[in-house]
């Protein structure tokens, strides 16, 4: 049996060697979180932008004759700023670009340039289609409007650059695509109407992974049909990532968790992290144990490695 184990986990280890290595994760699997920190957040404010910078959140409001851009506090959910948009436009997705925030309108096809400091307005653009999310890489700016495509647009004139289609592990488009937020080289989305990031390749559209936020926010808090999950952003600095929703009371801090993937025999998926620290990225590890411990640790190995290869 131990012998039958270690051929296994060599040939195994053989065979996923040479794979090419991927930050998607298993496919079908969904990561999960751990509330870090819990701040107030206005009940009144129809999140539809969310933004981290320099120590400031701010954010971007939407309904017609509610909508604005605002600088809030933290710790006390306060508003530091604000700065109100006329009735006919319904505030959307909120990204900020040196010392300037870019704002979204749903159907106007009209945006705002507005000074981060002061919140003055700076000046308008024009876009085609609808705006829904926006968040930005180190060149250019990325937009959503509700169907699968992601636009990146030029941050001084706004044009069109590229686009991409996001698509699930199947190749199938995926809609709905809202807010915004771009985490460590990914794009991070929020699916409308669910309680779901989605992680995605700038360069391709495909989904790498997904976070299931299920039971952040108590639907027993929320009178609103709409007041669904709708917030997302990143502190680069400390490396903390916020999550809201519309007109939720409550802000998140959360951290990400990786979950133990079940295989076909029940057996778990270790995450590499697991793996470096039981030392079984080594055969050489398992050499000095009993028969049965062998045997378990030839299997973990061959495990761990399909996890570096795919996690």
């Amino acid at each position: 049996m131990f012998r039958l184990s270690i051929s296994l986990a060599i040939f195994l280890w053989t065979a996923l060697y040479s794979a090419p290595p991927s930050k998607a994760q298993a496919p079908g699997h969904s990561n999960t979180y751990q509330i870090v920190h819990e701040y107030p957040h206005d009940p009144e404010a129809f999140t539809q932008g969310l933004v981290y910078v320099d120590g400031h959140l701010y954010e971007s409001t939407g309904r017609n004759g509610k909508s604005s851009i605002r600088m809030v506090d933290l710790q006390t959910g306060g508003v530091l700023q604000h700065y109100d948009l006329p009735a006919e436009y319904f505030g959307e997705g909120l990204t900020n670009w040196g010392s300037s925030l870019v704002q979204l309108t749903w159907k106007a096809k009209e945006g705002f340039v507005y000074d981060r400091f002061s919140l003055a307005l700076k000046r308008t653009f024009r876009y085609e289609g609808e705006g829904w999310g926006l968040t930005h890489d180190d060149k250019q700016l990325i937009l959503s409007d509700g169907t699968p495509v992601l636009r990146f647009l030029n941050p001084q004139s706004f044009s069109e650059i590229r686009r991409i289609s996001v698509t699930d592990k199947r190749g199938r488009p995926v809609s709905n695509v809202n807010e915004l937020e771009y985490v460590r080289g990914d794009i991070y989305a929020n699916i409308w109407h669910t309680d779901e990031i989605v992680r995605i390749s700038p360069r391709t559209g495909k989904i790498l992974g997904r976070i299931d936020l299920t039971g952040l926010m108590s639907k027993d808090r929320l009178g609103d049909p709409d007041a669904v999950f709708n917030g997302i952003a990143y502190d680069s600095t400390g490396d903390r990532l916020f999550v809201t929703g519309k007109l939720w009371p409550t802000l998140f801090e959360i951290k990400v968790v990786h979950q133990v993937h079940q295989s076909q025999d029940g057996r778990g998926r270790r995450p590499h992290r697991w793996c470096r620290a039981n030392s079984f990225r080594n055969v050489s590890s398992f050499t000095n144990a009993s028969s049965n411990t062998q045997s378990q640790r030839a299997y973990d190995a061959a495990i761990c490695r399909v996890g570096w290869r795919r996690w």
